[in-house]
């Protein structure tokens, strides 16, 4: 049983919540927030909290009924606060820039990389330490995983994209005679 869903979720002051039909509309200070989610879970605005109810009691319910709910939280939370993801970019000669609406990377490959930014991410680039901010976890999460996933760090040297609270287990190499 989802607990998550189980409890209202308070609209914070300053954010404006509306519900017409299966899309929820979340504006807070920091922009808006729109997405449609499936009819088995339906939300209402009561006394200045939005509660989940579902339709129907099977498995697959009950996990969108928490799904819906943790959704709806992380927009609340994007408005209001917004999101952010660094990764560290780590090797000799590796080089990270912004320029316009693109990451420029350098990344030991015979051509340099361009990744396009997506609309409504912020993306600045100092040294080797990227920062993705934006009001959508969602989308903060995917670019940051796209472009970790460019140049996953090895584990003998630890040379590439890591996240900043990421851990990489060392290999110990070759033993010389």
């Amino acid at each position: 049983m989802s607990r998550l869903a189980k409890t209202p979720i308070e609209i914070l002051a300053g954010v404006t919540v509306t519900v017409s039909g299966d899309t929820v509309t979340i504006k807070g200070p920091k922009g808006e927030l729109v997405k449609t989610f499936r009819p088995e879970v339906t939300a209402e605005i009561i006394d200045n909290t939005i509660v989940l109810t579902k339709k129907g009691d099977n498995v697959f319910v009950r996990s969108l009924w928490g799904t819906v709910g943790s959704h709806v939280r992380n927009m609340m939370e994007g408005v209001t606060k917004g999101f952010e993801r660094k990764l560290i970019l780590e090797g000799v000669g590796y080089k990270s820039a912004v320029a316009g609406d693109s990451l420029d990377l350098a990344l030991g490959f015979s051509h340099p990389v361009k990744v396009p930014v997506p609309a409504g991410l912020t993306v600045t680039a100092d040294k080797n330490l990227i920062t993705i901010t934006g009001i959508d976890k969602e989308s903060v999460g995917q670019f940051a995983a796209y472009v970790r996933s460019l140049k996953k760090p090895e584990p003998y040297k630890g040379k590439g994209f890591r996240y900043d609270d990421e851990v990489i287990r060392r290999k110990q190499g070759k033993k010389s005679a």
